[in-house]
């Protein structure tokens, strides 16, 4: 690129702030050039990077989108999560951490432009990459096909998004750029008509600025619709990024690469994934320098609360459930605060910045805590909160029985006094295995155990199995093979066990749970109770090493789950979700009902494999 369209470019970018703060309103033309993108007449040049806005807290927003422009961000991307807005068929929620229309305009108010990435399938580590469960439901769905009951619930969904979002694009006044369609298409199917049939799905729900289609390198002539920008992910040699843009763009850019790795994401029982910044810094330098707009995945990950982590699954590879830290490795790390890799990639956008033009002050890290030990006062079985059961001849799925995310408890009884083969046939996708309420085992779908030899004791046997939902598929062709539970049937020496309870436990919120009974020794899963007081609200991190497996709540609000294979041994506990005083925290437990305190620490533990 010339030395005068360069200083153009990164002109634009360096003084976006300013075409937001002359007019909110004011109506911009955003548009492909031949080499770079066109904004109002003018060469520019996007420096993004990704944020989710339910892995922030709603009331972090603003700190971290400041972080954004400290480190010379002109743009944020985001996707836009389908089972969030439409938990339930019909049901829409854009409130509380699902505000994404406040979100953009925080985001506007903060000098940034926006990437919007609705998909509608999104991928991103997130349960069922985005869906909402119940599409599993619906009799001969297909997702990311033509089906017709795909495209109905599709358009239905991306109508909503657009009454909300389509009036932020910028040549309606606000600060949305580009507009994603599907997402990473071209790594599961090549059907053009697929793709035009979401090009005119967005255009009706009246996004009517620029679309464009992201893809691998390697898949991006499959998930590229003619007419449309191909971005590219996961490639950064220049020379490359801009020969496959021109043979898939009648020989001309702009150039985008809309997933820049500067690390990668975590899975349970898999070392933490961390990538220097050295490793990475040069390449950032050598796509700027070229004149390539960048969306950096992540900037920042935050945390996947919740039961909205997904999984990968491959048939060359097990079941791979993602951890609840979506640190990433990120230049901003899980609570916000620059890492040394920000600093890094800080200098080296400021290395691209005109003489004179300096970037925002970087905001001082937050403070963070360590909590003395909290001892968990109440504490019940899990059994003595079953709800009331449904009843059926064989096991019912999570999906048969219209549950999202969480557990099932499953019930039978069979006679005792034998000893046999228990196997639960295609199990999804963890148990804890109950025999007269007394813990025997556990079966665990990433090391491919559904079997346990197992001793009955005489007289009549209550066999209870607690599956856990450790989330869905997100990436692949196994999308539409994503039902939870006891998926098929359980054999005890080769005969099918029938006659099944099974109790609906979500866990939605903890509200409905009462620690009524005292305290007593308890021998399966059980629920916990404890207070801890704070004096000052600063950032900490449960520290959960000597726990088993479950989830906690503090407050209300879910912090995501814990597991002591690692390698994620802490929960962050965001200050924002702190008070002074008294707070609460209620922890679900499956595998050690004698643990009874923990504490908070300064610092999370992201890479103990136990």
């Amino acid at each position: 690129m010339q030395i005068k369209m360069k200083w153009v470019l990164l002109l634009a970018g360096a003084l976006a702030s300013n075409v937001f703060n002359s007019n909110a309103q004011t109506k911009h033309e955003f548009s492909l050039g031949d080499n770079a993108f066109m904004l109002d007449g003018k060469p520019f040049q996007m420096i993004s990077g990704e944020i989710h806005y339910p892995r922030v807290p709603r009331e972090a927003w603003r700190s971290r989108l400041k972080m954004a422009k400290a480190m010379g961000l002109n743009t944020i991307g985001t996707y836009v999560f389908w089972n969030l807005h439409e938990p339930q068929k019909g049901k829409f929620d854009f409130t509380g951490n699902n505000d994404i229309v406040e979100f953009v305009k925080i985001a506007q108010q903060e000098g940034l432009w926006v990437i919007l990435r609705p998909s509608p399938y999104v991928c991103a580590e997130w349960e069922f990459g985005g869906y909402p469960y119940w599409l599993l439901t619906e009799k001969g769905l297909v997702v990311r096909s033509k089906e017709q009951q795909y495209l109905k619930e599709y358009e239905s969904y991306i109508k909503e998004v657009g009454k909300r979002l389509a009036p932020l694009q910028v040549n309606h006044g606000g600060n949305v750029l580009m507009v994603q369609i599907e997402n990473e298409y071209g790594s599961y199917g090549s059907d053009k008509e697929y793709l035009a049939i979401n090009q005119r799905m967005f255009k009706d729900a009246g996004f009517d600025g620029l679309l464009y289609t992201c893809d691998p390198a390697d898949d991006a002539k499959n998930g590229h619709l003619p007419g449309l920008l191909p971005a590219i992910n996961g490639l950064d040699d220049p020379k490359k990024v801009k020969e496959l843009v021109n043979s898939l763009h009648n020989g001309k850019g702009p150039y985008y690469i809309a997933e820049w790795y500067p690390a990668w994401f975590d899975w349970w029982g898999a070392p933490h994934h961390t990538i220097p910044a050295e490793k990475y810094a040069g390449r950032l330098d050598s796509v700027l320098s070229a004149g390539i707009s960048i969306n950096m995945y992540m900037f920042h990950g935050g945390t996947t609360r919740g039961f909205m982590n997904g999984a990968n699954y491959k048939d060359t590879s097990p079941y791979e459930p993602q951890i609840s830290s979506y640190d990433y490795d990120a230049p901003l790390d899980e609570a916000g605060n620059p890492t040394p890799k920000f600093m890094s990639f800080r200098d080296v956008i400021a290395k691209h910045l005109p003489a004179g033009v300096k970037l925002p002050q970087v905001p001082a890290s937050k403070p963070s805590m360590s909590i003395p030990t909290i001892s968990m006062g109440r504490s019940i079985s899990l059994m003595s909160v079953l709800p009331k059961p449904v009843t059926n001849v064989t096991p019912l799925t999570f999906e048969d029985l219209k549950q999202d995310y969480g557990y099932v408890l499953y019930r039978t009884r069979i006679t005792g006094g034998r000893k046999g083969m228990l196997k639960l046939s295609e199990l999804r996708d963890y148990a804890v295995v109950m025999v007269n309420g007394k813990m025997i085992g556990t079966l665990d779908r990433r090391l491919k155990q559904d079997s346990l030899e197992v001793t009955l004791p005489k007289g009549p046997v209550t066999l209870d199995l607690m599956v856990e939902n450790m989330g869905r598929i997100n990436f692949g062709k196994y999308l539409l093979q994503n039902k939870k539970g006891i998926t098929e049937k359980v054999l005890f020496n080769h005969k099918e066990l029938k006659g099944w309870e099974m109790f609906s436990l979500p866990f939605a919120d903890t509200k409905a749970i009462k620690f009524n009974s005292p305290s007593k020794i308890i021998e399966g899963p059980s629920i916990k109770k404890g207070t801890f007081t704070v004096t000052k609200l600063d950032d900490t991190y449960l520290d959960m090493t000597k726990w088993g497996k479950g989830v906690i709540w503090v407050n209300g609000h879910n912090l995501g789950k814990y597991w002591s294979i690692g390698p994620q041994q802490t929960l962050y506990l965001p200050a924002e979700w702190l008070k002074k005083g008294a707070n609460e925290i209620i922890v679900l437990e499956l595998l050690k009902p004698e643990a009874s305190i923990l504490s908070g620490i300064e610092k999370p533990i992201l890479g103990k494999l136990q």
